[in-house]
């Protein structure tokens, strides 16, 4: 239960619309705490064999710095291309799966093998996000700003500046100083407005926030696992510490998960083993478990990518599209049936619809580690001209591979 608020907090009680219209969101509403027995856990209780600080002594050794620094950058791309692929369908309740292959198939584009190509005249079809002429193929020149990279930044910045004994007041504090308000969304949003009226974590994450099982969390975690590699437990420990600044119950759990399964990937001799050892890391009961228990469930009865896609969407009904679950059934999805082939994985999570941007960030990330940068085909690659856009003060315009190499360098710290 969330303690009761001071009393120089108090006020009327608001409801989600009221929050919502604060936030900058304008989408369905989503109860808080749709995880029975889960949701309303203390941020301590996430898992009980997870310590609060990492164990920095039992990390295994790093690969071949050589090797690590391809696998790291290779992250820093996976994540930027597959943000650029999703992003110009990223409302999932406009963008459906099958709007989204209505596109590609009128434009000629299926299999899906490049950036989205530009919009070929459909008045039955929606328009796309207004940021699409810097994201589709032909006219990249440099990523797109989006908050999946600005936090991927973020975090970077928050562990050359306070180092893995972080805390999570500190993490609040760097979002005050280098994160602009009308840059964050939802939760980030919410915990942004209670961290500049003087709240403290966990009560951040809690007071006036409906949001705090959505994929906020989540896509705040690869830094974690890429500063982790090869050590899944410590990266959701670092990672969970993050996400109590502005989630609960299953959104930290997708932090959790999400930054095991980067750093899993390092050294996971498949994708089935990497999504495998991830569920370690979080309550088996949890739905999140649940969820993508099931699709890994599916995927082995050969069900084909659409009607695997269709099960889950029908048993994940009702949570809405920025929600951690369904999304993380979507990315699951795309990372077993992309079977390590990095152009498979993002295009097929891209095309599984909903938080489009930022699963296909997140299934970039694996696919780019378990691939190394090497292994990321040049269609990909090339249009970035390792050159990012951010709105996090003082990174607009940074090389991609200084930031892979800052990176590098945090994850080969002795201890």
């Amino acid at each position: 239960m969330p303690r009761p608020l001071p009393e120089k907090h108090r006020r009327r009680s608001r409801t989600a619309g009221d929050v919502a219209e604060e936030s900058g969101y304008t989408g369905p509403m989503t109860p808080v705490g749709t995880d029975p027995g889960r949701a309303d856990r203390p941020a301590s209780a996430d898992h009980p064999t997870l310590t609060d600080r990492p164990t920095l002594g039992d990390r295994p050794a790093p690969a071949d710095r050589a090797e690590l620094a391809d696998r790291v950058l290779g992250g820093w791309l996976g994540r930027i291309a597959g943000n650029m692929l999703g992003k110009p369908v990223e409302q999932g309740d406009v963008w459906t799966r099958d709007r989204i292959d209505r596109y590609l198939r009128r434009a000629a584009a299926l299999p899906l093998t490049d950036y989205l190509p530009e919009p070929v005249g459909a008045d039955d079809l929606p328009e796309l996000r207004p940021e699409w002429r810097g994201c589709v193929r032909g006219r990249i020149r440099g990523s797109c700003r989006d908050d999946d990279i600005d936090y991927a930044i973020l975090g970077l910045d928050l562990l050359e500046t306070h180092g893995f004994g972080f805390s999570t007041e500190q993490v609040g504090d760097l979002w005050l100083l280098r994160l602009p308000y009308l840059q964050t969304f939802t939760a980030e949003r919410a915990a942004y407005r209670n961290l500049a009226n003087g709240l403290k974590p966990p009560l951040t994450a809690t007071y006036d926030n409906p949001y705090q099982e959505w994929i906020g969390a989540l896509i705040r975690a690869d830094i974690h696992g890429w500063t982790s590699p090869g050590d899944p437990r410590r990266a959701a420990s670092l990672a969970r510490r993050d996400a109590v600044l502005s989630h609960t119950g299953n959104g930290v759990y997708g932090a959790m998960w999400a930054a095991a399964l980067i750093a899993a990937a390092f050294t996971a001799p498949s994708v089935r083993a990497a999504v495998d050892t991830a569920l370690t890391v979080i309550p088996a009961s949890s739905r999140l478990a649940r969820t993508v228990r099931r699709a890994v469930s599916l995927h082995e009865t050969r069900l084909p990518w659409e009607d695997t896609l269709t099960t889950l969407a029908e048993e994940t009904a009702g949570l809405g599209w920025i929600h951690t679950v369904p999304n993380a059934a979507v990315l699951t999805t795309g990372l077993l049936y992309g079977d390590g082939d990095f152009t498979r994985t993002i295009a097929l999570t891209v095309r599984g619809g909903l938080d489009t941007d930022s699963n296909g960030a997140t299934a970039g990330s694996v696919a780019g580690v378990l691939t190394g940068a090497r292994g990321i085909p040049a269609q990909w690659r090339d249009p970035l001209e390792d050159t990012v856009r951010s709105a996090v003060f003082g990174f607009d315009g940074v090389r991609i591979s200084e930031l892979a190499e800052r990176t590098l360098r945090l994850a080969t710290l002795p201890g």
